[in-house]
């Protein structure tokens, strides 16, 4: 029954916006099923402390909007790390930094924050306050974030911009990657892949990147962007749309098999 329900599917899909509340969670593209947009099988591999959250939503920007309340549920206020001179905090009673984290002098982070045990904290990051970083996260030199989630092992190590966006675990992004969330217009953003458009309602959006993808340096993702589980950007690229898991973007609708 539900293979010819897929046929059936795959035979009236047309190139038309769906509304969110007819779609469930089954996603065409390209004549293929996508059913990794739910946000704990696009980020996360094992279990965490955000998976009761993840839990909680269909698609994953609907997180966006919940990112600062989650944030106050976790219990803020306890720095646990060494914080050398140099390092500013911004309403550090709202900033958790767990055991064993490195915080590099120069780092600028205000709250709510959290930052989960092992992560690094470099030289001229900037934290700009509702940010939750799993373990071993690294945030680096000149890398921008606000509104965004990095699970475990997450990683964007030097020159990123990160706006209301989400890293699942075990994502690199190259140096230089950009993870655009506004449109010129301000209009709402819509994620797209080749047969269905979603709106989410939603003005500021930047990138989702499932566990394990990653980005050639230079990369900059237009908003509403996706990288399913372990997708790739190849350097300089200007990534849109929704790259399909274990495929390399190479233009809009467009892929290449890892």
């Amino acid at each position: 029954m539900w293979k010819n329900c897929k046929q059936l599917l795959l035979l009236t899909v047309e190139k038309k916006k769906i509304s969110l509340e007819n779609t469930g969670k089954i996603v065409v593209h390209k004549g293929r099923f996508v059913n990794f947009f739910r946000p704990q099988q696009l980020f996360q591999k094992k279990d965490s402390f955000l998976t009761s959250f993840f839990d909680r939503f269909e698609w994953p920007w609907e997180l966006l909007p919940e990112i600062h309340s989650f944030l106050l549920t976790l219990p803020l206020g306890d720095i646990k790390s060494k914080i050398p001179d140099g390092v500013y905090l911004e309403n550090r009673e709202s900033i958790s930094i767990e055991e064993d984290c490195i915080i590099e002098s120069g780092a600028f982070i205000r709250g709510p924050c959290f930052i989960g045990r092992g992560s690094e904290i470099r030289h001229g990051a900037y934290i700009r306050g509702d940010v939750i970083a799993g373990e071993k996260v690294v945030i680096g030199h000149t890398t921008e974030v606000k509104n965004a989630i990095f699970c475990s092992h997450a990683k964007a190590a030097h020159f990123a911009y990160i706006g209301d966006s989400i890293l699942g675990e075990n994502v690199n992004l190259g140096a230089g990657t950009k993870c655009a969330n506004l449109k010129f217009d301000h209009s709402a953003v819509s994620v797209r892949t080749q047969d269905q458009t979603f709106e989410t309602g939603l003005k500021k959006m930047g990138a989702f990147f499932g566990a394990d993808a990653q980005t050639g340096c230079n990369t900059v993702t237009n908003p509403g962007t996706i990288f399913l589980r372990n997708a790739k950007s190849y350097p300089n690229s200007t990534v849109c749309g929704v790259v399909p898991e274990n495929h390399i973007f190479i233009k809009r609708n467009e892929f290449k098999p890892v």
